[in-house]
This record gives structure tokens, C-alpha cells and sequence, in this order.
């Protein structure tokens, strides 16, 4: 499965990015999706997910802020983020059927 995410950058703190991810796999609306992100030196941890059954779950702290979405005509899951804080500075991976992406930047200035 080959993902293909972006909408990365860097923004000012309180600021707002969307991030998509492109999936080709013809079986994306049985597979569960969403977003986790990394920080050097830590372990890859999960930001939000959905699955095919249509429940989703954020982690405690983007809940309220992040709004995860998918598109299973296009393929595509979506990560809005509102509101960041420095603490969301991190390498985010789009997720689909447990194959992850390259990975897309995202940095928030205090």
C-alpha cells in the first residue's frame, strides 16, 4: 500500500494545518485509518483513528482540537488540527490497513 500524505509546515502556536494522506489500496473502506506522529529519542505514538466501522478515538490530548476524517471514494484520510501547541511539533504518519506513510513535518513555534 503506497501512502502519500501531505499539508505539513510550520505555524505559530494557536495556529492551523490540515494534513491528508492519498492511500492506493482498492480495499481502503474495510481498512482502519488515521494518524500518529513522532518526536526524536520517542516511542511513535497514535493521534487518531478510524476505523472502518465508523468509531473513532483520539489520544487525551489533540481531543477537542484535531478532527480526523476519511474519504473512502478518494482514498484519502484527512487530519484537521486547531489550536496547536508547541507540544504537537512532531513527524506525523498517515496510518491505513497498519501500513505507514513517509511521514509529513509538522512544527508549531511557542
Amino acid at each position: 500500500v503506497e501512502l502519500v500524505e501531505s499539508g505539513g509546515g510550520s505555524v505559530q502556536a494557536g495556529g492551523s494545518l490540515n494534513l491528508s494522506c492519498v492511500a492506493s489500496t482498492n480495499d481502503f473502506r474495510h481498512c482502519g485509518v488515521g494518524w500518529y506522529r513522532q518526536t526524536p529519542g520517542k516511542e511513535r505514538e497514535y493521534v487518531a483513528v478510524a476505523n472502518s466501522d465508523g468509531t473513532i478515538v483520539y489520544t487525551n490530548s489533540v481531543k477537542g482540537r484535531f478532527t480526523v476524517s476519511r474519504d473512502n471514494l478518494k482514498k484519502t484520510v484527512f487530519l484537521s488540527m486547531k489550536d496547536l501547541k508547541s507540544d504537537d511539533t512532531a513527524m506525523y504518519f498517515c496510518s491505513v490497513c497498519r501500513n505507514f506513510g513517509q511521514g509529513t513535518q509538522v512544527t508549531v513555534a511557542a
